[in-house]
Order: structure tokens, then C-alpha cells, then sequence
């Protein structure tokens, strides 16, 4: 991709429009917003997002050390998730909290080449690292998920298969999209292309993880309904928990997943079609366009981050009452002919 770099002062004329179209009537705000391309708007926006994340933050540490003191396999894999929201949380509340100013040229995308000695091009690099990073740890969430429920399906519909170590395998898909993230990186440092190549690189990467792994979900999600509602005939225990939470990741991940799909998929497409009418793609990143791109995609991240810690809490609440008033949802089937062990609720 043939990229023109951006003038550090259109981008700021054009934030000086936007900021009197807003209806502003805070005039130093928007002096010193237009500064660094960002409106007053888009500034409240940061601090929305930022202390969002934070929350999501402090609870998902609080909820991790809770877990990490109970023990077992089961709740070393419930760790690992609240590591993951984590992970996401602080890196996306670090990125919206960290004033533009300090980090890229302008408040919406521009053009920057690696090594430029008129822009920020270091702090667009680590901008669009820190991105890229707290996207895969969000899309490793459900990776996770994915990986336990094809283990244990595995399990029942193939029963003598030999089965590879469910972490062996999430960690492979993770490692393999780090990979891909570092390529885009490295050629962004060899100057292949600017900053906003790396954007439209990550859009594609991310609609296609997106796509995989809402086909993945539905198809997984059907086959552990039919073996938890036959399992739970066989044993006449309800399962009935298990299902509904079950249903809770189908539903919210597939939104989430076909959402984001969807945003980055216009979104890479309007970058790609722009720029072979004019040749280049630093315009089409307006601010209403941008600002709107931003609300979809971490309003999204936030309510599923919100979800999946509701749905862990709430599958946490039903083992404390098994564990005191029986063993309703947690019952015994067979891994192999001649021991058992519990109903993985990673599937939960």
C-alpha cells in the first residue's frame, strides 16, 4: 500500500472545524484541544472509556486473587480468564487514559512513516501496539473457550481419539496471531508502510478472527447443549445451569463477535476503496467517522468484558451452592472406560 503522509496541520484545521460544528462554547477547551487534533468531545470520550476499562480493571484483579486462592484445575482455568479480561482491561484503559498529545500527531489516524522526524511516529507505533495487544488478549477469551469446548467434545463424540492438551493448543492459536501482529510491525518499521497500513492490516486480521469464531461458537455451542441435556437424562441430573450459561456465551460472543466483524469489515473496506480513487487514505479518517468507529468497538468490548465477568461470577455462585447443598450441575462422566472426572465448566 502506497501511503502519503498527512499534514500535521490539516489534521488540526480540520479538528478546529469539527470542534465549531460541535457547538462548543468552552474556547480554551477547544484551543487546546485542536492543539493535538482532539475536540472536546473526543476528550470526554477518553475519559469515559478510560475509567471503564479501570473498573473492569480493578474488578477482574479482585475476582483473579479470589480465584488463584481456591485451587484445582478447574478454577486455574477460571484464572486464566480473569488474566485475560485483565490484560484487556488495563491495556485499554491505559490507551484512552494517556493524553493524545503525548502519544500520536492527532486524535484520528494519520499517516505516519516509521523514523519520520517531523511526527510522533514512536508514539503512534506503541499507540497501535498497545491496541493490537489488548485486542488479541480480549479475542483470547473466547479463543479459550473455544479450545476446552472442542477438548471435551472430542471427548464424548470421539472417545478413543487421542486428545492434545487444551492449553498446548490455545496457546499455538495465540502464539500464531502474535506472530502475525509482530509481521505487521516489522514491516511497519521497515518502512513498507505507515501507520495507518498497520490499522487496515489489524481491521482484516480481526474480521476474519471475528468470522471463525462465530462459526466456531454456534457449531460447538449446539453439539454441548445435546451432550449436557443427554448426559443429564442419563443421570436424571439437571444440567440446566450449565445450558443457560452455555447459552449466554453462544448469545453474547456471537454478537460481539459478528459486531466487530462487521465494524472492522467497513472499515478495512472504506480504507482500501479510498485509496484507489485518491491514492492515498489519510482524509477518509474524518472525526465524525472516527469518533463513531471508536464508540462501537469499545462500547462492544466493555459490555462483553462486563458479560463474561457476570457469567464467571455466576458460575462460581452455582459451584459454592452445589458444594453445600449437593452436586447439581457438577456430576460425574466418564473420560475414559475405567475412571471419571467433572463436567469441565470452562464450557461455562
Amino acid at each position: 500500500i502506497e501511503v502519503v503522509t498527512a499534514s500535521s496541520k490539516t489534521k488540526m484545521e480540520t479538528a478546529n472545524d469539527y470542534n465549531t460544528t460541535m457547538g462548543s462554547d468552552d474556547a480554551t477547551a477547544i484551543n487546546t484541544a485542536s492543539l493535538v487534533g482532539e475536540t472536546k468531545f473526543e476528550v470526554y470520550t477518553d475519559i469515559i472509556f478510560g475509567l471503564a476499562f479501570l473498573l473492569t480493571t480493578f474488578v477482574a484483579a479482585k475476582r483473579m486473587m479470589w480465584s488463584h486462592k481456591q485451587g484445582g484445575d478447574e478454577t486455574r482455568v477460571v484464572t486464566a480468564f480473569y488474566s485475560l479480561i485483565l490484560l484487556t482491561s488495563a491495556m485499554r484503559a491505559v490507551w484512552f487514559l494517556i493524553p493524545k498529545k503525548f502519544m500520536e500527531p492527532s486524535y484520528t489516524p494519520t499517516a505516519v512513516m516509521a523514523y519520520s522526524k517531523e511526527d510522533k511516529w514512536v508514539g503512534a507505533f506503541v499507540s497501535e501496539i498497545l491496541v493490537s495487544a489488548g485486542s488479541l488478549c480480549l479475542f483470547s477469551i473466547f479463543i479459550l473457550i473455544l479450545v476446552y469446548w472442542a477438548d471435551i467434545l472430542k471427548k464424548y463424540f470421539f472417545p478413543g481419539a487421542r486428545r492434545s492438551k487444551p492449553m498446548i493448543t490455545f496457546l499455538t492459536l495465540v502464539i500464531s496471531l502474535v506472530v502475525l501482529e509482530l509481521i505487521n510491525a516489522v514491516l511497519y518499521l521497515f518502512q513498507v508502510y505507515s501507520s495507518e497500513g498497520m490499522i487496515l492490516v489489524n481491521s482484516i486480521l480481526l474480521a476474519s478472527v471475528s468470522i471463525a469464531c462465530v462459526c466456531r461458537i454456534t457449531i460447538f455451542s449446539n453439539k454441548f447443549r445435546t451432550v449436557l441435556m443427554t448426559l443429564g437424562a442419563i443421570n436424571q441430573v439437571s444440567t440446566e445451569s450449565q445450558v443457560k450459561r452455555i447459552m449466554w456465551i453462544t448469545v453474547t460472543g456471537n454478537v460481539f463477535f459478528v459486531t466487530r466483524a462487521l465494524l472492522e469489515v467497513i472499515f478495512a473496506l472504506s480504507l482500501i476503496i479510498y485509496w484507489f480513487k485518491h491514492g492515498n487514505v489519510q482524509d477518509v479518517l474524518s472525526h465524525p467517522i472516527w469518533d463513531t468507529y471508536i464508540w462501537v468497538k469499545h462500547l462492544s468490548e466493555v459490555a462483553i468484558l462486563c458479560l463474561m465477568l457476570y457469567i464467571l461470577q455466576s458460575r462460581f455462585s452455582t459451584q459454592v451452592a452445589a458444594g453445600a447443598g449437593g452436586r447439581e450441575g457438577y456430576q460425574q462422566v466418564p473420560d475414559t472406560e475405567e475412571e471419571t472426572q467433572p463436567i469441565k465448566t470452562v464450557d461455562v
